[in-house]
């Protein structure tokens, strides 16, 4: 199936889309996504609405630059997104981008969880208060892209 993005033009893609039974806040509507790499780059993906060419948001591991990000799904959400195995769950965060890399921020408040076993996702706005919209991504350079 071919698809329009907003970053990468008309691309193919493969039927193992992640599939958002809610939709992505402010979004609700947009159900299905695919996760596109950016080239020559490990850090950052695409995350690319299948039916909305514009709709793309740059999403990285979070545990790439804040080491104590840590954080509980509820049984609601385990459910929700059919976990059986911690090994199935990946998280992202979407990232604003600014002019410098150094300013840009992520979205720690609000996760996207994965279910890579059934391809099942969410994001999970978490209640914590410790967890801003706006985490300076480099605010720990030491750690920065280290795994």
């Amino acid at each position: 199936m071919n698809i329009n993005t907003k970053y990468h033009g008309e691309i193919e893609v493969k039927e193992d889309m992640l599939t958002f039974e809610q939709g992505i806040p402010g979004f609700t509507d947009e159900k299905k996504f695919v996760l596109l790499p950016l080239p020559e780059n490990d850090w950052f993906h695409i995350l690319q609405s299948v039916s909305t060419p514009q709709l793309g948001f740059v999403v990285t591991d979070p545990f790439l630059f804040i080491e104590e990000y840590d954080f509980e799904l509820d049984s609601g959400n385990v459910e929700l997104l059919g976990f059986t195995s911690d090994k199935d769950v990946k998280v992202l965060t979407i990232l604003t981008i600014k002019e410098t890399l150094k300013e840009s921020t992520a979205n720690l408040q609000a996760p996207i969880v994965i279910n890579l076993a059934n391809n099942k996702a969410k994001q999970v706005i978490l209640n914590e208060s410790n967890y801003q919209t706006r985490h300076l991504i480099f605010a720990q350079p030491e750690r920065a892209g280290k795994e």
